[in-house]
């Protein structure tokens, strides 16, 4: 059975070691020797679709689950609509104090007139770019935090952490700025509905969230300031 699939040999191990098994109770269980399950682990073998179906039953997932075709363990797809979105629960609060979620306020607010705007645009490849940019924004700040605990299980990303201190994920990020540039000028060129993104435009169409986005833009730009400033200044002292 070609799987051709690097997420099946990872998803394989971490759901053994979720199960909180060893190697050779899995492979007995599974019917299979240890060294098999090792290969299949590691990725230096490839299982028969036997050993797929007797894995799902054990592990309680899906086949597209673990076959890396679905994020569900119960393969089902899931929709905008079955996405729960933290920003509409009433009185939701984060622990960690007020700074969270006055923090976490700005950036959902903000995303939502982004991602509002770039849906005027019709241009599906340009709301991609953007998800993705942002997306691996989230995914770094996770990790980094994740990391932070050395207790926690490195086998949880598929990125390696030489490959990630590298910095892959920075230069994916670049990659999505490309893109939506790209996308935005193929729109451009197109002559498409363009969003009006005046002062009052935005805060006609956006009442509630607008306010955020000035923060944002506000916060972010002080700080960028702060460091151009900081160096010309020691341009100046040399």
């Amino acid at each position: 059975m070609k799987l051709d699939n690097p997420e099946f040999p990872r998803t394989l191990s971490l759901l053994r070691q979720e199960k909180g098994v060893s190697q050779r109770t899995a492979a007995e269980a599974l019917g299979i020797s240890q060294a098999l399950l090792s290969h299949y682990e590691n990725g230096a073998r490839e299982p028969g679709l036997v050993f797929v179906v007797k894995a799902c039953d054990y592990y309680n997932v899906s086949a597209d689950f673990l076959l890396g075709r679905t994020l569900t363990r119960d393969g089902t797809t899931i929709t905008p609509e079955e996405l729960y979105d933290i920003s509409d629960e009433k009185n939701n609060s984060i622990k960690g104090g007020v700074l969270a979620l006055l923090s976490k306020k700005l950036l959902v607010n903000s995303i939502g007139v982004l991602f509002g705007l770039l849906g005027k645009t019709g241009s599906r490849e340009a709301v991609q770019a953007a998800a993705n940019y942002l997306s691996t924004a989230v995914y770094t700040m996770y990790r980094k935090l994740y990391d932070a605990n050395p207790d926690n299980n490195p086998d949880f990303f598929s990125v390696p952490p030489r490959h990630f201190q590298a910095g892959l994920h920075e230069a994916d990020m670049k990659c999505c700025e490309a893109e939506l540039a790209d996308a935005l000028a193929a729109h451009i060129k197109a002559k498409g509905p363009w969003p009006e993104m005046t002062n009052d435009a935005l805060a006609r169409d956006y009442p509630v969230l607008y306010q955020s986005v000035l923060q944002v833009v506000h916060n972010t730009g002080e700080r960028v300031t702060a460091l151009s400033a900081g160096r010309k200044a020691k341009q100046e002292k040399k």
